[in-house]
């Protein structure tokens, strides 16, 4: 959480120091246009991307399918987007990190295997060596207990 608030704290600040260096070398009213263009683009990005995700989830859900990859692929979008809205270069130039192809599918690639690997660790935890497992046949049914009951109204 530390680093999260050094993070929020200390972004605008390196924001900050970018667009000055920027502004020093090719002025600072061309510097100002490429930042109100990059929002401008973050607008039309997150529009269209937003579209094209929820028809492609839709399509895929028509099929029978899980969007997952269309959705996470929409996410990626929109928090490209959402970083080309913020005012500065460097999250500009994440943004269009986030944007290009190759990036996203690197990313969806590894937060599947993350996914795998932690899905992995707590199949790996819940089950128990040691405790007797019940005989799995087709006619095994769950212990139930009988019992009655009186409804008492005060």
């Amino acid at each position: 959480m530390r680093a999260f608030l050094l993070l929020l704290l200390l972004f605008p600040v390196l924001e900050l120091f970018v667009f000055v260096k920027v502004s020093a070398a090719i002025g600072f009213f061309p510097a100002l246009l490429l930042i109100i263009a990059g929002s401008a683009l973050g607008v039309l990005v997150m529009r269209v991307a937003g579209l094209a995700t929820a028809l492609r989830a839709r399509e895929s859900l028509q099929r029978g399918e899980l969007p997952a990859e269309d959705m996470f692929q929409g996410m990626m979008l929109a928090v490209g987007g959402g970083l080309l809205l913020l005012p500065g270069f460097i999250s500009d130039v994440l943004g269009l990190i986030c944007l290009l192809p190759f990036t996203r599918h690197l990313a969806a690639r590894k937060m599947r295997q993350r996914a795998e690997e932690q899905a992995m660790r707590q199949r790996a935890f819940q089950d128990d060596p040691f405790q007797a497992q019940p005989p799995r046949d087709a006619g095994h049914r769950p212990n139930v207990i009988e019992g009655e009951y009186e409804r008492r109204d005060k």
